[in-house]
């Protein structure tokens, strides 16, 4: 059974017991959240939301929070003397799906 799952304005495919890397959750590790916008449930049978699925909601546990891998933006103009180095690094946070429930 999987589901996919709208959360902060991405869209992730969710199976009980799998490790999700989403963006940055304002949450303590060891929390429990819990995601209404579900857009597909697959089952026994197929539900399709419109947009989203009535009544079906996962629930998550928080395990822990990081940073990406540094990434170099570097922007030129040729024969401007114009250039600018900036380094970039992602925040996520590391979510386990719980529970895919049905009303």
């Amino acid at each position: 059974m999987y589901a996919l799952v709208e959360f902060k304005g991405k869209q992730y495919k969710a199976e009980q017991g799998k490790l999700l890397k989403v963006d940055l959750i304002d949450a303590e590790p060891g929390s429990a959240i819990d995601i209404d916008s579900v857009l597909l449930v697959s089952g026994d049978t197929l539900m399709v939301g419109a947009p989203y699925v009535a009544g079906a909601k996962v629930s998550a546990l928080v395990q822990e929070h990081g940073k990406e891998k540094k990434i170099v933006v570097f922007k030129y103009k040729p024969k401007k003397d114009y250039r600018r180095k900036r380094g970039h690094r992602q925040r996520f946070s590391v979510i386990k799906i719980e529970n895919i429930a049905l009303a």
